[in-house]
């Protein structure tokens, strides 16, 4: 049976969720992004003889020319151009489920967004870029200016990676490794307004900071057991949490010099904070808790402070399952422009608008659900989202137009 680079576990699905996974994640060669095709010659899929699929185009662009092999993107393994087969069970899948589905209901999730602003429409795929190799299980993603250029964090031999808005890598920097400038395990980035790339580092225990093009500034350690998320807020300060010791902490840096200025506890008796994000616009802070999982249901918590750190709202998921019409799972956050609240689920795979939270209760409104597998992490820039999807190592870009166009 053909396999897929790796279906996650998603519980009790629906019928219309089942559907989703079997389009995301059978139906679509993981390595251009194009939906396989029986009429169309190249978009064919492919067994490997390790028993991936592909597409007949990627295989042709992946295999050498005179030795016609190729090494599978996936697990690796040397396959032969000439043991490939005709995957014809996927070719069929395919066939039904278009003759079965009506053209008003292929596009899933469409009816759930209303009609106004950014964080109300319906935001469509324009962009992927990345893909196993250039992306090894990234774990977080920032914005460098407002040109488009975005950095992310991921498990490569070079850990930051830096790519314009066509999704061309344009440099790479922080060697695995354990000498000074060095990068151990990243699992958050966050980026100045002057152009400073900080990432926590869990391996080293320690917050690392980068010029724009690499060069290693300075180590922050002091207090740190295991910093986790991280953001900057409009003067350049670093926010970071610690999962272990439950804080959120303030560093002020002299970045001319390379001198911390002051390192402060901020935030203290948070349970497990991990995902951090800052509001250029009110200054607000977001902070996502993800305590110890009891029973079979993994609790999620987000608070939201003021500037000055003042308590201004927290709710779990719990709560909001409770008052929506799905489970939403929390495993992220972030800002859009306006100051409204915006979560990642990466079980269900899904981007949601929390609305500014000014009320009791929070406004929820589905953003995005298209071809997201595991979101980790999102970026808003320049009229788009841009989301982290880990689930297949790749940057996607979204917007309200109705354009899709994938580069890799």
């Amino acid at each position: 049976m053909a396999k897929s680079p790796g279906l996650p576990h998603r519980g009790c699905l629906s019928p219309d969720g089942i559907l989703r996974e079997i389009q995301i994640n059978l139906l679509e060669c993981k390595v251009c992004f194009e939906m396989f095709s029986s009429q169309q010659r190249e978009r064919r899929p492919q067994n490997l003889s390790c028993g991936h699929v592909l597409c007949l185009e990627c295989i042709a662009a992946l295999s050498h020319p005179l030795l016609r092999k190729l090494e599978c993107p996936f697990c690796r393994q040397l396959c032969s151009v000439d043991s490939t087969s005709h995957c014809q069970v996927l070719s069929d899948l395919h066939e039904l489920l278009l003759s079965q589905t009506p053209p008003s209901s292929r596009s899933p999730k469409a009816s759930l967004f209303s009609s106004t602003g950014l964080t109300r429409a319906a935001l469509h795929l324009q962009a992927a870029f990345g893909g196993w190799g250039t992306l090894i299980n990234p774990t977080g993603i920032a914005a460098l200016g407002s040109k488009g250029t975005i950095v992310v964090v991921h498990d490569g031999e070079k850990r930051v990676v830096v790519f314009n808005v066509q999704g061309r890598k344009l440099h790479s920097f922080g060697r695995k490794g354990s000498a000074t400038g060095d990068v151990r395990y990243p699992v958050d980035v966050a980026v100045t307004t002057s152009g400073y790339v900080v990432v926590t580092d869990a391996g080293d225990r320690a917050v690392k900071v980068f010029t724009s093009r690499g060069t290693h500034l300075l180590t922050v350690r002091k207090s740190l057991k295991l910093p986790w998320g991280v953001d900057t807020d409009a003067c350049g300060n670093i926010l970071v949490s610690d999962a272990q010791a439950g804080t959120l902490s303030q560093v002020k840096v002299d970045y001319g010099h390379g001198v911390i200025l002051e390192h402060q506890t901020v935030i203290s008796d948070l349970q497990c904070p991990k995902s951090v994000a800052c509001c250029f616009g009110n200054g607000n802070i977001a902070v996502m808790e993800r305590p110890t999982k009891t029973g079979k249901y993994q609790y999620r918590q987000l608070k939201v402070f003021t500037e000055d750190f003042d308590l201004l709202h927290q709710i779990d998921s719990f709560s909001l399952s409770l008052t929506a019409t799905v489970r939403l799972n929390m495993s992220g956050v972030g800002f859009d422009r306006d100051g409204d609240v915006i979560v990642t689920d990466s079980d269900q795979g899904m981007v949601f608008s929390l609305g500014n939270l000014k009320d009791d209760r929070p406004v929820l409104t589905p953003l995005v659900a298209d071809r997201l597998i595991r979101p980790v992490g999102t970026v808003l820039q320049n009229n788009t989202l841009i989301v982290l999807d880990s689930g297949d190592h790749t940057v996607k870009i979204y917007s309200a137009e109705a354009i899709s166009s994938h580069f890799v």
